[in-house]
């Protein structure tokens, strides 16, 4: 992959975003591949195992940008830079050429990697992985994301919840960061395969985990916290592409 090039996994939209602080704005998705993660329900293989690197474009910024304008019709909108992990991909360039031409970057990661870049951001979403993920949150890389972050972008957690530990586990998040607005959305515990975007998903399931994880915020007077599902999913289960 040359230098300054961008590992692409897919680039799709308009649609909406579909969980978060943004639900429900349109929006075009950039899709990264790579993630220096592995989480036990990730719901994007495709572009965080390295299995389907073949299947991962590197582009240029500009490449990107032709491709982002094509979709938009040339009219600016929110530009969402997902993953995988975005934070380890060279994506500065391309916010700063999409905002000279008045589009709005927003970009959700881990805050396992921190970039100088975040700063240039509109919106960043820092989502710490909860137990259920099999993955360990470095809370000293979290704090050098937001420092580099500081003075530039919105920013809000998100955080997955499962069960009853993930759910201590985001209490915990919101005391060490009271001044960040907290999303809780409940977990798809039927993600699906990468090769089977059309795979069935227990919606009932992950409603009742909805329902639970609201009588739990509500019974504990936790008052400061959003409790959102992940729109897209409701709307369309488990397809690629929306």
């Amino acid at each position: 992959m040359s230098v300054g090039s961008i590992r692409v996994s897919e680039i799709f939209g308009p649609t909406i975003q579909g969980e978060g602080v943004l639900i429900g704005l349109p929006t075009v998705f950039v899709r990264t591949g790579g993630c220096d993660y592995r989480c036990s329900w990730c719901d994007s293989l495709h572009a965080v195992d390295s299995a389907f690197r073949d299947q991962w474009i590197p582009m240029s910024t500009e490449a990107i940008w032709h491709k982002v304008t094509e979709l938009s019709g040339g009219k600016p909108l929110t530009i969402s830079l997902s993953g995988g992990n975005p934070a380890i991909q060279p994506l500065g360039p391309l916010i700063k050429l999409g905002h000279s031409q008045g589009y709005c970057f927003a970009l959700e990661t881990q805050g396992s990697v921190a970039q100088a870049w975040f700063r240039d951001l509109d919106i960043l979403v820092i989502s710490p992985k909860p137990p259920s993920s099999g993955m360990l949150t470095d809370w000293g890389q979290v704090d050098h994301c937001l420092q580099l972050a500081a003075g530039g972008p919105e920013v809000a957690l998100k955080i997955v919840v499962f069960d009853d530990t993930d759910y201590e586990f985001a209490q915990r998040a919101g005391q060490r960061y009271p001044q960040i607005p907290l999303f809780l959305q409940p977990g798809n515990h039927t993600p699906p395969p990468p090769h089977d975007d059309d795979a069935r998903i227990d919606i009932d399931g992950v409603m009742d985990r909805m329902h639970w994880l609201v009588e739990r915020v509500t019974t504990d007077q936790w008052f400061t916290v959003r409790v959102l599902p992940q729109l897209h999913v409701l709307l369309w289960g488990n397809k690629r592409g929306v």
